[in-house]
């Protein structure tokens, strides 16, 4: 899942993006308002966490605009204003949820997982056969044992996972496991797909290839014939 992050205290955005990025989430950094409206204006996110007190263009105005276009992407505030009014107000622009600054990562980290499971409409568990993703602490399990994975190949995983069924393209995994600055290419993406199905062989999925168009997660042959 791919978040943009428009926060302009270099220090929280480090330390929040390196840890979103460890959970398997790919994160673009802005650190202003007017960046943060062209990015909406310019790419798919899953969720946006978005600062109060941005310069060139308040977190606020920011929200408005992009509520404005009929988005229904969540969106996280965070501000350093704390009284009721203030909250109200980002509430009612269409802010899904809002911290008042400092806040504790592992809270931050637990409502964005909420904001993202309640946009997929999915439960915290995505179930398939013996095959399971906990969206909540983040990692897979195959029988009751935890599978050992990448962030890439866990993002991977959960992607297809949510769209068990569907055709995924190679452009949409991009999309969603890559942030700005990282060059990850077509095969790229073939090689991570590789490492994945090696994990996947006795959980009775596959990932079937379609030839030009991109992915599928599905039961394997055996399973459906069984």
């Amino acid at each position: 899942m791919r978040i943009l992050l428009a926060e302009d205290d270099r220090i929280i955005a480090d330390g929040l993006g390196r840890s979103l990025r460890q959970s398997g989430y790919a994160v673009d950094w802005v650190a202003n308002g007017q960046d943060a409206d062209n990015a909406l204006l310019t790419a798919s996110y899953d969720l946006v966490i978005l600062d109060v007190g941005l310069p060139k263009l308040s977190g606020l105005e920011v929200l408005r605009r992009f509520r404005a276009r009929v988005s229904r992407v969540p969106v996280l505030i965070l501000t350093a204003l704390d009284g009721i009014s203030d909250r109200v107000k980002g509430l009612d622009l269409g802010a899904d949820d809002y911290m008042v600054k400092p806040f504790e990562l592992p809270e931050l980290e637990a409502r964005v997982r909420a904001l993202t499971r309640r946009s997929t409409g999915t439960t915290p568990v995505i179930q398939f056969g013996a095959l399971s993703f906990d969206q909540t602490d983040r990692c897979a399990l195959l029988n009751g044992e935890v599978l050992d994975l990448s962030a890439r190949e866990l993002g991977l995983l959960e992607i297809l996972m949510l769209r068990a069924g569907r055709l995924v393209s190679k452009d949409q995994l991009v999309d969603h496991l890559c942030g700005w600055g990282e060059e990850v290419s077509h095969n790229a993406i073939e090689v991570y797909v590789h490492r994945l199905r090696k994990k996947l062989e006795s959980s009775g999925a596959t990932i079937t290839t379609v030839r030009g168009l991109g992915y599928c997660f599905e039961k394997s042959a055996q399973e459906t014939h069984a």
